[in-house]
């Protein structure tokens, strides 16, 4: 695919979820799929007709085993925030139908006891996980979703402390 296709595509709806501890401290997960570094925080498809804020307790439970009564919603993003993939990655994930994602953000804060985090799921996505402070997540993350968590970081700020 060249570059005039790529930026034809569309984005894929997605949600991601910023799950953070009592401490402040936000999850994030070590990629299954990778050899490098490439930590996360939780995300996945919004399937069609679901709302947003559904798919995004799905997930959470999909990814990290944690139970949407474990959690409180405490804020989403304002608007969707587009990411675009490598150039290179684009054939390679979702049969090449899109570029990148557009997510909707939650926040959410962790109200239950650390055993309750199981990413030992039917799919797993991730291989480890660990808590870490705002600024360590952003210097373990893919460069390309560098951005998008920084603006996430930005937005949800104030409801983290």
């Amino acid at each position: 695919m060249n570059a005039d296709q790529i930026n034809a595509l569309p984005y894929r709806p997605c949600v991601g979820i910023m799950i953070c501890n009592l401490e402040g401290r936000i999850f994030a997960g070590q990629r299954i799929d990778s050899h490098m570094d490439a930590w996360q925080m939780p995300q996945g498809g919004v399937e069609k007709d679901e709302d947003p804020r559904d798919a995004a307790l799905r997930e959470l439970e999909e990814e990290t085993g944690i139970p949407a009564h474990a959690v409180e919603i405490l804020a989403e993003t304002a608007d969707w925030i587009p990411y675009d993939l490598p150039h290179h990655l684009v054939p390679k994930l979702w049969k090449g139908r899109y570029r990148g994602q557009k997510q909707r953000w939650f926040l959410m804060r962790f109200l239950g006891d650390d055993d309750l985090i199981n990413i030992e799921t039917e799919h797993p996505e991730f291989n480890r996980w660990c808590w870490l402070r705002p600024e360590d997540l952003l210097t373990r993350i893919v460069p390309f979703k560098k951005d998008t968590y920084e603006r996430v970081i930005r937005e949800f700020h104030e409801q983290v402390k």
